[in-house]
């Protein structure tokens, strides 16, 4: 029902949208949500909505364009924030089918309508702008659009996955859905997404001319209606239910699987809005959502913290040109850094410069951009691009003694107000510092391998430097962390730090395994199941045995623990894993041989004894205060090692398993393994 004073009284009363109409008898409705720097679909905001579009369907024009006033995007989605507030699938359901109706309630305007498209419009903002007749979007590189929903452990729920079906065809929509992938402006017109794709400057021009010629909306090619239909529909969700399990357990994330029998099953349109409903709702207040939310807000508070506004340094001296400190250069070249590379070796620069022009191929579409990224890449022999940097990393090879001799000869080239990085994996700072004489210009920048693929790096400060300089030289560090597009992982100086120190016992334990005659396939299946990515043999002989044998002894001298006699054995001949093509696996063409076989069943001894060294190497990391607070431990651990995301965490996994089961299943296995599976006394503090 339309508020008393009709629809001016409405727009007097909006907080977050605002209607102007032009000359030619069209309205502009602009969504603009205060006091946030992006849009996004509150319920606050969608009540707004509602109220304006009851008062257009009495009062119609010409038509409507609805647009944004942020300058970063359209609209990012529904608020996640509200997701936890939902208590119940009953309210979960109440407040989908209340988006729902909304949404219908603007397809339903008798008048024609467009949404104008700049930047990100993912979620519900591409849900509000396929209620919409037609679509119209800015070609700027940051344009995407995208139904990303599966990665917070649903699916569209206010009508996307209907509208979406009906525009493209149950193929394309289904990719696009089951993916969660994002296209650009050029894609989203292939695929038929959108209507036009026009440079910014005539976006609104665009829009007013969508609404004037108001055509039709296109039908998807005959095949994608074929596709819909019997007998061709039940094939072809056969075939896509085999694909989403390929990727990822059904019963770890029932999203994909959920959506794919929501579309098998669809009949009439109601019927299809109700259901779609019906599932999300489940969904949303399952636990694979639930952590996959808080996977996501992790991952926000990360980017934040490289945000806090200290100056990102714009030129960087890296020092090595291995496969690490290689990658490390490209990759601050391809942020629009100026980079220069130092190594003794002129062969290995170049394999830099070869491997740094691959991947500006392949991220860069453009040649000339990716022509003036391996420009701002410079080899560097005779390292003078270290007195010109605000940022040097050394990331030579793991040697203390190597290191703090290069630290000797650098130290006096540097600016005075440059900062020294190191990229060491466990080493502590404390023991490389000592031949400094600015140690508070020092901090560790850990990167993980791939570093075009691995978000997290670690920000190593060493406990007890509080002047100002050191403050400033870890702000900086932080913001140059953000500045490359990764997220900075604030972490306390002490050998392995926080991912490699509770990643190791893992591995140890794994090897302790195919030591006792567990074939090394079984074990992988195992963590496997419990959702991690790759199983912790491939993954010991993907990292290199030789830098797991020689973590492991830096570590083990710290924290005890035997190294396992195999990995001694393996590297001692020369069969390092992939690099070599023999490991614990074969290798052809880069790939393990792996035998197949039956994955054990969830939650067996294999498992167990993996994951519980990890969780118990992760709080006795909460006990030592390594990172200032459990959700930075459980991002660090989900974002650099690749920690079961829909499980929220190891910490996080504890709490929901039951920090009482979790122990007693501790005790269970240092009596049956020995002292190795001690319950560290963090737990206690539990």
């Amino acid at each position: 029902m339309m508020e008393p004073g009709g629809l001016d009284g409405v727009l007097a009363k909006l907080r977050h949208w605002r209607m102007e109409p032009d000359g030619a008898g069209l309205l502009w409705l602009t969504l603009d949500r205060a006091d946030s720097g992006v849009n996004s679909l509150s319920a606050e905001v969608l009540t707004e909505l509602e109220q304006v579009l009851l008062g257009l369907a009495e009062a119609p024009a010409r038509g409507l364009v609805l647009r944004s006033g942020k300058a970063g995007g359209f609209i990012a989605g529904a608020d996640i924030s509200e997701f936890g507030a939902l208590g119940s699938s009953a309210e979960a359901l109440a407040h989908i089918r209340r988006g729902q109706e909304v949404f219908r309630q603007l397809e339903a305007l008798p008048m024609p309508t467009v949404a104008m498209i700049h930047g990100f419009c993912l979620g519900g903002g591409l849900e509000l702008a396929l209620a919409c007749r037609h679509r119209v979007a800015s070609d700027a590189p940051g344009t995407r659009l995208g139904l990303p929903e599966v990665k917070l452990g649903i699916h569209p729920g206010f009508g996307g996955s209907v509208r979406l079906t009906r525009l493209l065809g149950p193929a394309p929509a289904m990719d696009l859905m089951l993916s969660g992938r994002t296209v650009s402006a050029g894609g989203a017109r292939k695929l038929g997404l959108v209507d036009a794709v026009v440079p910014e400057r005539h976006l609104a021009r665009a829009a007013a001319g969508a609404i004037l010629r108001d055509k039709p909306a296109a039908r998807p090619p005959m095949v994608q209606r074929l596709l819909a239909a019997w007998p061709l529909k039940p094939l072809l969700a056969r075939f896509l239910r085999r694909q989403v399990a390929a990727r990822a357990i059904p019963a770890h994330y029932p999203a994909p699987t959920a959506l794919i029998d929501l579309w098998a099953r669809s009949g009439d349109p109601e019927a299809m809005y109700r259901a779609e409903a019906e599932s999300v709702a489940q969904l949303i207040t399952g636990s694979t959502a639930r952590n996959l939310v808080r996977v996501f807000q992790l991952q926000e508070k990360l980017k934040a913290l490289g945000k806090q506004g200290a100056p990102a340094p714009r030129c960087v001296h890296v020092v090595g040109g291995g496969a690490m400190g290689g990658d490390i250069a490209a990759w601050c070249a391809l942020q629009g850094m100026l980079v220069t590379v130092q190594d003794v070796d002129p062969g290995r620069l170049a394999k830099v410069v070869k491997r740094a022009a691959d991947l500006f191929r392949k991220k860069l579409r453009d040649p000339r951009e990716a022509q003036a990224a391996l420009d701002r890449l410079v080899p560097d022999l005779a390292g003078a691009g270290a007195a010109r940097a605000d940022l040097v990393i050394e990331a030579i090879f793991e040697d203390a003694e190597a290191k703090k001799a290069l630290y000797r000869t650098l130290e006096p080239r540097m600016r005075p107000d440059a900062i020294l990085a190191s990229n060491t994996s466990s080493i502590s700072l404390e023991e490389l510092a000592v031949v400094l004489v600015r140690p508070d210009r020092f901090v560790g920048l850990h990167f993980f391998n791939p570093v075009s693929k691995m978000q997290l790096v670690e920000v190593v400060a060493m406990p007890g430097r509080a002047s100002d300089t050191a403050r400033d030289t870890v702000a900086r560090a932080t913001a140059f962390v953000g500045a490359i597009r990764r997220l900075p992982l604030p972490v306390k100086s002490s050998p392995g730090f926080l991912v490699n120190r509770i990643l190791m016992p893992y591995l140890m334990e794994a090897l302790i395994l195919v030591g006792e005659g567990v074939a090394p396939a079984e074990i992988d299946r195992a963590a496997l199941g419990f959702g991690m990515p790759m199983g912790p043999v491939l993954l010991a002989d993907t990292v290199g045995l030789d830098i797991c044998l020689s973590v492991a002894r830096i570590l083990g001298a710290h924290y005890g623990g035997v190294v396992p006699a195999r990995l001694e054995e393996l590297v001692a001949a020369g069969h390092l894993g992939r690099k070599s093509g023999q490991g614990f696996y074969r290798f052809r063409g880069g790939k393990p041989v792996i035998p197949k076989g039956r994955a054990p069943r969830p939650g067996g001894e294999i498992e167990q004894r993996l994951m519980m060294r990890l969780v118990n190497e992760a709080v006795a990391c909460r006990r030592e205060q390594v990172t200032l607070d459990d959700d930075l431990l459980d991002a660090g651990v989900i974002f650099g090692t690749g920690f079961a995301p829909f499980r929220g965490g190891p910490l996080n996994h504890n709490r929901q398993e039951g920090i009482s089961a979790q122990e007693r299943l501790m005790l269970a296995l240092e009596q049956a393994h020995g002292g190795r599976f001690s319950p560290d006394p963090g737990w206690a503090s539990l």
